[in-house]
């Protein structure tokens, strides 16, 4: 066990493996999310073409039914802040078992479009609460040490969702995927109904042995949580002295650089087309005409998705998060550069492609490894990280508002892009805010690995004690200096 030993900020020794669990358990409710992701893929040609349900689905419908979860993760996401405070981070997420079992009721017995329509909108009731209340609740446990690993857990558990969908969709029907899909957040409930509350949350409470309990919980029975608790009931009282309003909470210095970096983060993650691939990874690789069974070819995209997701948890806290995002950002340009090519080559010549129907498959596997690497899980990880308590119930909400309506703008206008201006008009558009996005986050985006949620505050807030920051930080580059954020 001793391997699983690390120290707190006070100097003594706390255990990682149950964080470790805790952690994965929180992030079981994304499981759930990467099902509900990725149903659209398997679930499009049964239910478009075959009519397996027994009535008539209109393509321009279905894409209704695909972008009616983002709507309802975009309408959830400020009540799971509220809630969070009201009860708690674990029963906030525990609660959203219930629109997710009634999401996948509605979709299993739908005798028309609408079920569909608002069984997918539940859907994403639960799934936008969990992309919120998850991430805070591993950042609120975990050490700083592993705090990045535990982050990214949560794009895990989605890309292995996702994956599951494809495996099991190309063995099953529609309704039996959705029965399926169904037990998976009953499972989570039970399993995370076990898990401890976030200590941060019974601090706030002023319920300090509920405190102790958990972190013992948490770093081990040996571990002397008092001077961790101390640090907790500083910072809270720090934050009840500075008890701001909504409009006084975004003239902050620190406010305001983090609502810059997540909702760039945010802007970037969705303009990169991962929802329009994720989405129609059949479509892609059937317009190709790679040769490969398009459902092969997409259990072939969410294998990657996963390895390449797991092996960016080993990783962010070795590398960082602006290497892994400006690696990622690159190679996505790069991956769409290389379908924009493809599908201009065989627009303006078909023979000129006959013997390339291996590059699609390169490049969206390319395109799925590099997401998954670091902008699928870093952004998430870091709206965790970046926003103090005293204005985290709202502005963590403001930027996963804001990445839900993108994805289903995204989602929604694919194909409506891909009639005006093309498939390789669009994989060039997105290319080119892939390419934005390094730039931004070279020059905007700090590093935050290895350092304590109070010193990312100090950071933000151009404090010269936060020193631990490395020196090549995006907040730190002249191209943002503190004057251009100052609130006037």
């Amino acid at each position: 066990m001793s391997s699983f030993v690390v120290n707190n900020v006070a100097g003594e020794s706390g255990r990682k493996l149950p964080q470790y669990i805790a952690g994965l358990a929180a992030s079981g409710g994304a499981l759930a999310a990467g099902t509900f992701l990725g149903w659209t893929s398997p679930a499009e040609i049964p239910l478009v073409r075959d009519s397996e349900y027994g009535f008539t689905i209109t393509t321009e419908q279905f894409s209704w039914i695909g972008s009616m979860a983002n709507l309802g993760a975009a309408l959830m996401c400020f009540p799971i802040g509220i809630m969070m405070k009201l009860i708690g981070r674990k029963w906030a997420m525990l609660s959203m078992v219930l629109p997710l079992v009634l999401g996948w009721a509605l979709i299993i017995w739908a005798s028309n479009v609408a079920m569909l329509m608002v069984g997918r909108f539940f859907l994403g009731i639960g799934g936008g609460a969990f992309c919120i209340a998850a991430p805070t609740y591993t950042a609120e446990i975990a050490q700083s040490s592993i705090r990045g690993t535990l982050g990214t857990f949560f794009q895990l558990l989605v890309t292995v969702g996702i994956l599951f969908v494809y495996g099991v969709g190309a063995a099953v029907n529609v309704q039996v995927l959705s029965i399926i899909c169904g037990v998976i957040p009953i499972a989570f409930g039970l399993i995370f109904f076990f898990m401890p509350e976030s200590p941060h949350y019974f601090v706030e409470k002023n319920r300090y042995d509920d405190a102790s309990k958990s972190l013992k919980w948490l770093r081990g029975s040996r571990y002397d949580e008092r001077a961790e608790i101390e640090e907790l009931k500083a910072d809270d009282a720090k934050m009840r002295e500075e008890k701001i309003t909504f409009v006084q909470g975004f003239q902050q210095k620190s406010t305001i650089r983090a609502l810059i970096i997540s909702l760039g983060l945010m802007f970037f993650q969705q303009l990169s087309g991962i929802n329009a691939v994720i989405f129609y990874t059949n479509s892609i690789f059937e317009s190709a005409n790679t040769g490969l069974n398009s459902t092969d070819a997409t259990i072939i995209v969410g294998s990657i998705q996963v390895a390449a997701t797991l092996l960016s948890t080993f990783i962010v806290d070795k590398a960082g998060r602006r290497m892994l995002l400006m690696v990622s950002d690159f190679f996505m340009a790069v991956s769409t550069i290389l379908l924009a090519v493809y599908f201009q080559l065989k627009q303006s010549d078909p023979a000129k492609v006959a013997d390339l129907g291996w590059l699609p498959i390169l490049a969206v596997c390319m395109f799925i490894a590099m997401f998954s690497i670091g902008f699928g899980p870093v952004p998430w990880l870091m709206v965790g990280e970046l926003f103090a308590n005293n204005v985290k119930a709202y502005a963590s909400p403001l930027a996963g508002v804001f990445n839900w309506l993108l994805a289903f703008l995204v989602t929604k206008i694919f194909a409506s892009l891909v009639d005006a201006l093309g498939s390789a008009g669009v994989f060039w558009l997105f290319s080119g805010f892939s390419l934005l996005g390094t730039v931004f986050v070279f020059f905007i985006v700090p590093e935050t690995k290895g350092i304590s949620l109070q010193e990312i505050q100090q950071l933000l807030g151009g404090e010269k004690n936060a020193s631990s920051a490395p020196p090549a930080s995006g907040l730190n580059n002249p191209a943002f200096d503190e004057n251009k954020t100052e609130a006037q």
